[in-house]
């Protein structure tokens, strides 16, 4: 889409420029004519800009939207792991405890 706009703004710059080379008229007909066709392609290739703006602005939002998600997606896997975990450990602590307290007894 950025390309065909860029196209779009070199093919209006080439025809001012053989509209000058092939223009018939006087030199203050062709400068106004070439004024308008200026303020047509800034204007053309300002509201490209924008619209280019507006998207990128988009992706990014959708992307810091995905980031958001993914961010507590992975912070909620990890509480879970970290969960798994701690049980883990609860349970060799117990075994540990019971291993001391058969200890405790033989001495």
């Amino acid at each position: 889409m950025i390309q065909y706009k860029g196209a779009l703004v070199i093919g209006a710059l080439i025809g001012a420029a053989a509209g000058v080379l092939l223009a018939p008229d006087k030199g203050s007909v062709t400068r106004d004519h070439l004024k308008k066709e200026g303020k047509e392609v800034k204007d053309q290739f300002v509201d490209d800009f924008n619209e280019v703006k507006d998207d990128v602005s988009k992706a990014a939002k959708s992307g810091k939207d995905k980031f958001r998600d993914d961010l507590k997606d992975f912070a909620s896997k990890a509480s879970y792991k970290t969960e798994e975990a701690i049980t883990f450990l609860e349970k060799q602590l117990a075994k540990l405890k019971e291993k001391n307290k058969t200890l405790q007894q033989t001495s």
